[in-house]
């Protein structure tokens, strides 16, 4: 009698185990096809429909990266930042592997000028990829922080000197020469400085490799 009831029950089991599966398999294949309902959607220029599929399918799997990535980028082309930022952050704390969310995520995060925030997310994703700090750079230039900018295209120069990173190597080098000369102390009485003027020269040198 009891061996009969043990082959009912791991029957019963393996059924149990079977439908659960089978659902979420189903879950999954549900989602992938709202994912791929949203980025039709969005290319007939339906963005809220698509951004409504694009949530709709998160909803059933919270890991489909591409949908995250999709919904973010959906938002900032919208020039939505605050909401762009809001999704991006959801999607690292869900998925702090993803290097393209954590990267999006700054992007937006300084687009809000949230910048000191957008910095420590670039410093994550830095320790990955070491040459994403030439954004923080760049970022430090735009904003007129040239001492700033300066201390970090060293970072990035001696961590690409490290890595035999040449082409990161010559771009830093080329922009520590650069902003040596603008970020030396100076008289503003007797040298003023047109900002704009220097952010032109700063984008002039990194474009043409050479003072």
């Amino acid at each position: 009698m009891m061996p009969y009831m043990w082959r009912t029950a791991a029957a019963a089991g393996l059924g149990l185990a079977c439908f659960f599966l089978g659902e979420g398999v189903a879950r999954a294949g549900s989602a992938e096809e709202l994912l791929a309902s949203a980025k039709r959607l969005e290319q007939a220029h339906d963005d809220e429909l698509a951004a409504r599929r694009y949530n709709e399918a998160l909803s059933l799997d919270g890991s489909l990266a591409e949908a995250w990535l999709a919904l973010g980028a959906l938002r900032t082309r919208q020039g939505d930042h605050r909401e762009a930022e809001r999704v991006y952050a959801v999607c690292v704390a869900r998925l702090p592997g993803l290097l393209p969310a954590r990267s999006a995520h700054a992007e937006a995060l300084h687009a809000l000028g949230r910048t000191p925030e957008a910095v420590q997310e670039i410093e994550l994703l830095a320790r990955a990829v070491p040459r994403e700090r030439r954004r923080i750079a760049t970022w430090y230039t735009e904003e007129g922080r040239y001492p700033a900018a300066l201390a970090t295209w060293r970072l990035v120069l001696a961590r690409a000197v490290v890595d035999h990173d040449d082409e990161t190597v010559a771009e830093a080098r080329t922009m520590v020469r650069a902003l040596v000369l603008v970020a030396r102390p100076v008289d503003p009485a007797a040298y003023p400085t047109n900002g704009n003027r220097v952010r032109q020269m700063l984008g002039r040198i990194a474009r043409n490799g050479g003072i």
